[in-house]
């Protein structure tokens, strides 16, 4: 399956989406492994997270990248050499990565399952002001914006329900915004989603 799409939020940031319907075989053609990246794949005892693993790669070539463009810090977030923003997702057949060279980016994406109303009192706090357990469409999408600010933020005992909040919003509007609270910062995202193949995708910008 080639490039599954693209989303331009702004002239310079981009989502790039892949749906994972190839082998590991195939996913492994045309892209150059860097010794890191062949020893992580190779401790990976999942097929489906070295397919997700592998379509990443191929997000970054699609993106214009080849994969010794892309290093972790000491936190596991990911970077680019040339100083452009980017992070990364993939859950079960699909990968995303976002890429921004003008603002902090996140992205997530997740399956939707009913379990999640089983775990929702984990992550959500001011949020039973507009949605409820059963809700689980809305919890997807707000467990989808709080991961992706979670991986903006990337700090250490960053809760999603103490230090993140989810702004009411309209299912239809595909965008809301998000909030983190953490010490002495306070940080606002403008964020939007989307849904497809019964899964959620969402993407957090910040604003200044």
């Amino acid at each position: 399956m080639p490039l599954y799409k693209t989303i331009t939020p702004s002239e310079n940031t981009k989502v790039l989406i892949w749906k994972i319907e190839e082998s590991f075989d195939n996913l492994s053609e045309g892209i150059e492994l860097t010794e890191n990246c062949k020893e992580r794949l190779s401790h990976m005892k999942s097929e489906i997270h070295q397919r997700g693993f592998l379509s990443v790669r191929h997000l970054l070539k699609a993106a214009g990248y080849v994969t010794s463009d892309l290093y972790y810090d000491r936190a596991g977030k990911p970077h680019l050499k040339d100083g452009n923003a980017i992070s990364i997702t993939h859950s079960f057949t699909f990968s995303g990565i976002i890429i921004s060279s003008d603002t902090h980016i996140g992205i997530d994406i997740e399956k939707r399952r009913d379990k999640i109303s089983v775990i929702a009192h984990k992550f959500i706090n001011y949020e039973y002001n507009f949605l409820t357990d059963a809700d689980v469409r809305r919890l997807t999408v707000v467990w989808c914006i709080k991961e992706s600010l979670y991986k903006v933020f990337a700090t250490e005992g960053m809760s999603f329900k103490q230090h993140t909040k989810v702004i009411p919003f309209n299912m239809d509007d595909k965008k809301a915004f998000g909030w983190i609270f953490y010490e002495a910062k306070v940080e606002k995202y403008k964020v939007e989603f989307l849904e497809f193949d019964e899964f959620t995708c969402a993407y957090a910008m910040k604003l200044t």
